[in-house]
């Protein structure tokens, strides 16, 4: 990603990030306000979507999850097989840093979660709601908060929470899967030979792309699978050249023109459709059940201690350097920001669950919502007074 595309990224990642936080707030005004049945009908509303042999029901919150979060996926893999190719990912020699610290933000909060779900009233299936974290959230709040702060800490949070979405990715696809049908998994995997054979095609028209990606999505639904897995895999098919000689390549071309898509009207729809706590939720049997308690422990403790140990590990036998200019304090900051799940940690949370069951998505809403805030406010004071101290002095 060039830097000029990487600023772009960042901008439009910050300013979704705030969105996101006043669309969060939007859905738990409106789930408890005088106008809570509106909610309530809106999301919960059955929508018919049939065209020609296929033929879908769901609700409306449920189409917003398997139809419009595959693009969010689509966009991500997009990114990630960048930075594999030619970004942060690519160096062998700056990956000990980002990939320990991310691994240990999985294990710890998975571990910390199943710790708190042993016994009588614990649910094991909830950890993977504690392995994302939310990017544009994340970014947000480190930018509001450290605007002085080196440019070495955003691409490091940038960097793990990118790790961190590939393994939410692939933890939804295998643990998430219904009962599969081989007649449609077929198909699926035919339509995956047939886009990783267009991208040989050097001008291929965007349309037969667009129709491609909807057929591998129709076939992985109806497969029983994950349909975050067919956003992946279609973004790893697209070609990173160009069309045309000195032209922008596909990859890029795609990523400019659907990430703003993805990041003002996807990504809000769904935290619209999924973050409507309500009063009812925040009882006492829910907001102190295991498995609210192990997301939001999980998130705010696992989280950092799992980063920041993993990045003290590393530096202190000596795998990677310090990120250029970064102090500890200001990497502990980033490590606690690694705790706000959110968007991904709601999308894993619910898949976890039967969506019939209401007190078990109640719970996994009161557990990341109270986890992420939670996680973005301690990062927030961190980072604010390591900004304060710079600005105080310059030579910090």
């Amino acid at each position: 990603m060039s830097t000029r595309s990487r600023l772009a990224f960042l901008k439009t990642e910050t300013g979704a990030g705030l969105l996101l936080g006043l669309v969060a707030l939007l859905a738990l005004v409106w789930a408890n306000s005088p106008w809570a049945g509106g909610y309530a009908r809106l999301i919960g509303r059955d929508i018919v979507v049939q065209f020609g042999p296929f033929s879908e029901t769901m609700t409306f919150a449920g189409w917003v999850k398997t139809a419009l979060m595959p693009v969010f996926f689509f966009v991500a893999g997009l990114q990630i097989k960048e930075e594999m190719v030619r970004g942060e990912l690519a160096n062998p020699r700056r990956l000990a840093l980002p990939l320990m610290a991310a691994a240990g933000g999985i294990l710890v909060p998975a571990l910390i979660y199943l710790a708190v779900n042993i016994g009588e009233g614990g649910v094991a299936q909830g950890w993977p709601a504690t392995a994302p974290t939310d990017i544009a959230v994340a970014l947000a709040v480190l930018t509001v908060a450290g605007p002085r702060l080196p440019s070495s800490l955003r691409v490091l949070l940038l960097t793990v929470t990118l790790v961190h979405l590939l393994a939410a990715i692939a933890l939804g696809a295998v643990l998430f899967t219904g009962d599969l049908r081989p007649g449609m998994l077929a198909g699926a995997v035919a339509t995956l030979a047939l886009l990783v054979g267009m991208s040989r095609w050097r001008t291929c028209p965007y349309v037969f792309w667009t129709l491609g990606f909807i057929l591998l999505w129709g076939f992985t639904l109806k497969a029983g699978i994950d349909t975050a897995a067919a956003g992946l895999a279609a973004a790893l098919c697209v070609p990173l050249r160009a069309k045309r000689p000195g032209g922008p390549g596909v990859l890029d071309e795609l990523i400019e023109a659907l990430h703003p898509y993805v990041a003002f009207f996807v990504l809000p729809l769904f935290v619209l459709t999924a973050a409507g706590v309500t009063l009812a939720d925040l009882r006492a049997e829910v907001a102190t059940a295991p498995v609210a308690l192990g997301i939001a422990l999980a998130l705010v403790l696992g989280k950092q201690i799992g980063v920041f140990g993993a990045l003290a590990l590393a530096i202190g036998l000596k795998l990677d350097r310090r990120p250029t200019g970064a102090h500890w304090l200001e990497l502990y900051g980033v490590a606690v920001l690694c705790g706000i799940g959110f968007t991904m940690s709601l999308y894993l949370g619910e898949r976890a669950f039967p969506a019939t069951d209401d007190l078990a998505q109640a719970k996994v809403r009161v557990g990341v919502l109270a986890g992420s805030v939670a996680s973005a406010l301690l990062g927030w004071a961190v980072l604010a007074w390591s900004n304060a101290r710079r600005s105080a002095d310059p030579r910090a």
